[in-house]
């Protein structure tokens, strides 16, 4: 950067001095991040799913899981930026809720499905991939393009911090409770998974959306 605004930029000192001033500020706020991740959040995650993993009631980690996957990109500062960014750029025709409702159910039936692959060994990875990047590319020609270019940015987006922290950790704690289950494939398994059912779901939502404009097209020309 600095290199940059002496050959480039050439920024005048107040400006440069309130971007450094910006990168100071992400910088103390990954470092306290990543040591509240390091000290107690990904061992939190962890225990959870230890614990509910022993449990005679196995339907108790498939609601949880899912719970958590919905609560997790609700909390997930990067997905309340891409809606934000989403509703300014269709002009309100796309609102934020659609968007967070589709991507919430779409990491928490994620989640959901890592568990049932914990707790059913011969399910593996591939089973949920194939067919799932199949009907993706199949609604691509469905889908407005305008839904396939977030349904993919999303996909990325739902990977982020929260994500890749706290769900792993639940994952692996999970995965650590069986004999048959691999804390290293079932748990970035699952972030391929949270990478892939939001691509799904908001390309669902985006050919919902073409389907209820051509009615509404249809009733307007009727009249």
């Amino acid at each position: 950067m600095l290199i940059l605004q002496k050959l480039v930029f050439k920024l005048k000192k107040k400006e440069f001095r309130k971007l450094l001033t910006g990168f100071l500020y992400s910088f103390i706020g990954l470092f306290i991040f990543l040591v509240g991740v390091n000290a107690g959040f990904m061992d939190v995650g962890t225990a959870i799913g230890h614990d509910l993993a022993l449990l005679d009631n196995k339907v108790y980690i498939l609601i949880i899981g899912f719970v958590l996957g919905v609560a997790t990109i609700l909390a997930e500062p990067a997905v309340h930026v891409l809606t934000q960014q989403i509703e300014d750029v269709t002009s309100g025709y796309v609102k934020r809720p659609a968007i967070l409702v589709s991507l919430s159910a779409g990491v928490g039936g994620a989640v959901l499905l890592s568990v049932i692959r914990i707790l059913v060994p011969s399910v593996q990875l591939w089973h949920y991939l194939l067919p799932g990047y199949l009907i993706s590319l199949g609604l691509m020609f469905f889908a407005p393009k305008l839904f396939v270019g977030i349904a993919f940015d999303a996909g990325g987006v739902a990977t982020g911090p929260m994500t890749a922290t706290f769900i792993l950790a639940f994952i692996q704690g999970a995965a650590g409770a069986f004999e048959g289950a691999d804390v290293i494939i079932d748990g970035f398994g699952m972030i391929a998974m949270v990478a892939m059912m939001p691509i799904i779901t908001l390309q669902m939502l985006g050919w919902i959306f073409s389907i209820r404009s051509k009615r509404k097209g249809d009733v307007e020309t009727d009249e």
